[in-house]
This record gives structure tokens, sequence and C-alpha cells, in this order.
């Protein structure tokens, strides 16, 4: 039970991640069904800004507390990360935004790797150590242990989630994206102006995004250019699993996906002689995506697609 706890607790954490880049994913596609595969290229971004950042404030601020530090870093990542998701929509998307489909799919692939190329030449292919800002001492929970930075996942997960159905529901740039969504042409007609609102959200995405590559840095310890790759991935495969274009179905299939590779790991793994251990973690999510595609194609929560007029 201590192993299960301890498991679940890690799945959590790695889901809520996952969450989190689904969310960008999710939102991107809800408006303008669009698979932005440079997603997590700009988590990327934003976990190398505030490494970057840290390092400069460090030097700048040696007495500087931990959360401040690590609070200033993540908000000029955000504004780098919202500025280059931003150009990218107004250069590479926009242009193809009526071509078919699979114009702008394979420039998000581009995109994805020029940006890994282009960080790869500013910062260099080393690995960079992430440093521990906030305080390392775990909280025990039976056997099982829970670091703070582990907390901030968990709850900035939660608060990004609400934040987003406040944002979609109740404001009036959410009723601007649903009725984006819904049909751009007659939103036009009625003072909603698309081009904005395809705008802000890739920044909202963005933004999101970079809170995500900042706590998965925080939690491994460790930063590089092509670290966005393989959690944008998982991240998609996320919104897929919960129903793509829904909200509630980006953080349930981020949090199941965490959920299923880290008991995988854990159990299946031990099980099988080490035969199937962390190594070979992947292939849990994919196994049971596979089965829940196959048995229901819209995920668990269904894609919401839009009646067009």
């Amino acid at each position: 039970m201590d192993i299960l706890l301890q498991q679940i607790i890690n799945g959590l954490v790695l889901g809520s991640m996952y969450a989190l880049i689904a969310l960008g994913y999710t939102m991107v596609y809800g408006i303008i069904q669009l698979i932005n595969f440079a997603h997590g290229e700009v988590l990327m971004i934003g976990a190398i800004t505030s490494w970057s950042c840290i390092g400069m404030m460090q030097e700048a601020m040696p007495g500087a507390p931990g959360w401040l530090v690590l609070l200033i870093a993540t908000i000029i990542a955000c504004i780098v990360a919202a500025a280059l998701n931003f150009t990218i929509e107004k250069i590479a998307y926009r242009p193809l935004r009526n071509s078919p489909r699979l114009a702008p799919l394979i420039t998000a692939i581009g995109m994805s790797i020029l940006l890994q190329t282009v960080a790869m030449i500013i910062w260099k292919p080393n690995y960079k150590p992430y440093p521990t800002l906030l305080s390392s001492d775990p909280y025990h929970l039976g056997n099982a242990v829970i670091t703070p930075t582990q907390i901030m996942i968990l709850v900035t997960t939660v608060v990004a989630l609400a934040a987003m159905v406040y944002l979609v529901n109740y404001t009036k740039l959410g009723r601007a994206m649903r009725a984006t969504a819904e049909n751009p042409k007659v939103a036009a007609l009625m003072g909603v102006k698309p081009d904005m609102v395809i705008s802000a959200t890739f920044i909202i995405g963005a933004i999101l995004a970079a809170i995500a590559g900042i706590m998965y840095a925080s939690n491994y310890g460790t930063a590089q250019h092509a670290m966005g790759f393989l959690p944008g991935l998982k991240a998609f495969t996320a919104a897929v699993f919960g129903g793509i274009g829904n909200l509630a179905g980006a953080v349930v299939g981020g949090v199941l996906l965490g959920l299923i590779e880290a008991i995988g790991a854990g159990y299946i793994g031990p099980l099988t002689g080490g035969l199937l251990g962390s190594n070979y973690v992947d292939i849990f999510a994919f196994i049971v995506l596979i089965i829940v595609l196959t048995l229901r194609p819209s995920g668990l929560l269904g894609e919401r697609v839009a009646d067009r007029a």
C-alpha cells in the first residue's frame, strides 16, 4: 500500500504537468481545429528562459528568497513564451488558416524543429541543472513522500483549470472564444474579432506551457533544448485520451495518463522481472490509449464538436 500511495502521488504530479500542457493543445484545437505541434517547444523555451533568469537573479540578488526568484523567473518566462506563440501564430499559422489541413500541420512540425535548433544554438545542447528554489524537505504520508515542489505542481494545475473554466464560461473573452469556435464568420458579423480571439488563445496556451515547463524542470532538476518533445507528445495524447476540444477532458486525460505511467512502472515492471520497467514506461499509457480510442473514438469525455450554422 505504501508503494501504491507513492506511485499515486508520482502519477498525480506527472499527470498534472501533462494536463497543463494539454489545456493549451485543446484550447487551440477547440478554436481553429489546429494541432500546434510546436507547443512542446514553447514549453521548452519557457523552462530554459526561466533557468537563465534564475541564474542572473541569483548573481544580482544573492540573498533573495527562492520563491521570489522563482516567481519573477516564471513571469518573465510566461511573457517570452506568450510573445513567441503570438509570433508563431501570426507568421506561420494565420496565412495558412484557409489552406488544406495538411499545410498548417506540416508547418507546425517544421516550427517545432526550428525552435529546437534555435534553442540549441542559443543555450547549447548540454543539460542544464535546474536549481531547487523551494524547500527540499519532503512531507511524509506514511512511507510515501511528497515535496513542496510537487505540492506546488498539484495546486497550480487545480488553479489553472479553475481559471480556464471561468475564463471560457463567464468572461467576455470566453464568449468570444465560444462564438469563434462555433462559426468565425458569423462571430465577426456580431462584432467579434476572430484574429484577436485566436491570438489570445495562443497567448493563454503559451502561458500554460511555460508554467508547465518550469514545473517539469523543477521536478526533474534539469532543462535542455529537446525537453519539450516527449511531454508535448504525451500531453497531445492526454488531450485525445480525454476528448480533444474539452477542457475537463484535457485534465482528466493528463491525470489518468500520469497515473497509468506511474502505476504501470511501479507494479507491472516488477511483475515482469524488470522486463517492462521504468525504461519502458511509455508503453503502458499508449496501450491504454489504443484500447480507449478503439472503444470510444471521441475520447473519455467526448470531443466537443460545434454545430456549424
